[in-house]
C-alpha cells in the first residue's frame, strides 16, 4: 500500500503540473490530435493514387493504420516518455530514481507521463471503430475478442520497444535517433500493409522484429484476407505471443541497463 501511495503521489504531481499551465496544456492536446489525423490523412493520399495498395482497398488500408494507431498511441502515452532517459542518464538524475525505494521504471513513467497524449488514444479509437464499421468482418467470438487484444498487443509491443531502445542510453547517451529508428519508425512501417515493401527489409522488420503481427496481420485475420505473403489467414492470432517475446526481450536489456549503470560519466 505504501508502494502504491507512492506512485500515486508521483502521478498527481504530474497532473498538478500539467493542470498549472492550461493553455499549454491545450496546445499540446490539439498538436496531438493533429498528429493522430494526419496519420489517417497519409494513407488517404496513397490511396488517393490508386483504388488498391498492395491488394488492400482504402477501406482495408484504413482498418490497417486503426490497429497501428492504437497500439502504438496507447503505448506512448503509458511508457513514451521513457526516451527521456538519456537526459537522465547524463545528468545524473537517474540517481534519485535509483536510490528510491520504488521501481525504477514505473518512477520513470509516472514523473513525466504525457496525459496530452490521452486524446490522441481517443482519436485512434475513433478511427477503428470508423473502419470496422466501413468493412464486411464475419463476426465470431474469436474476431470479437481479437479486435480487443490486437491493439493491446500492440500497445505492449510498441512498449517493449519503446523501453528496449531507451535502454539503449545506458551504454550510449545519445542514442535518441537509433531509438526513434525503431519507434516511430515503426509506426509507419506497420500503417500500411506489409506486402508494400520488399526484401530484406520487409523480412527483418515484418517476421525478425515482428512489427507484421502488430497490425497487419490481425487485420488480414478480421477481414479473412489471405496474405499474399503466404501465412495462413489466422495468423493475427499469434500478435499476443509476438507481444509478450518482445516485453521479454526488453526486460532483460532494461535489467542489464541498470546493472550496468554506474552514475553520470559513466
Amino acid at each position: 500500500m505504501g508502494e502504491l501511495r507512492a506512485y500515486g503521489a508521483l502521478f498527481l504531481g504530474q497532473w498538478r503540473s500539467l493542470a498549472s499551465y492550461r493553455a499549454s496544456f491545450a496546445v499540446d492536446l490539439a498538436t496531438n490530435i493533429l498528429g493522430a489525423v494526419l496519420d489517417v490523412v497519409a494513407v488517404l493520399v496513397l490511396f488517393g493514387a490508386t483504388r488498391t495498395v498492395a491488394g488492400f482497398t482504402l477501406r482495408e488500408g484504413l482498418l490497417v493504420v486503426s490497429l497501428s494507431s492504437c497500439g502504438f498511441a496507447a503505448a506512448d502515452l503509458v511508457v513514451g516518455n521513457i526516451d527521456r532517459l538519456k537526459t537522465y542518464v547524463r545528468t545524473g538524475a537517474m540517481d534519485a530514481v535509483l536510490t528510491r525505494p520504488l521501481g525504477a521504471l514505473p518512477q520513470l513513467v509516472l514523473m513525466d507521463m504525457p496525459l496530452r497524449k490521452g486524446l490522441r488514444v481517443a482519436v485512434a479509437v475513433a478511427v477503428l471503430i470508423t473502419a470496422l464499421r466501413l468493412n464486411h468482418v464475419d463476426w465470431t467470438p474469436a474476431r470479437a475478442a481479437l479486435v480487443v487484444i490486437a491493439p493491446l498487443s500492440g500497445a505492449l509491443f510498441f512498449g517493449a520497444i519503446f523501453v528496449a531502445s531507451a535502454s539503449l542510453a545506458f551504454w550510449w547517451v545519445e542514442s535518441g535517433e537509433v531509438g526513434s529508428a525503431f519507434t516511430y519508425g515503426g509506426r509507419d512501417f506497420t500503417a500500411y500493409p506489409v506486402p508494400v515493401f520488399e526484401g530484406w527489409f520487409r523480412a527483418v522488420f515484418a517476421y525478425g522484429m515482428g512489427f507484421g503481427f502488430v497490425a497487419y496481420q490481425p487485420a488480414l485475420t478480421l477481414l479473412e484476407h489471405p496474405d499474399p505473403l503466404g501465412l495462413p489467414v489466422g495468423a493475427g492470432f499469434l500478435s499476443p505471443l509476438v507481444a509478450l517475446v518482445a516485453a521479454g526481450v526488453a526486460a532483460v536489456v532494461w535489467r542489464a541497463g541498470i546493472r550496468h549503470y554506474r552514475s553520470t560519466g559513466s
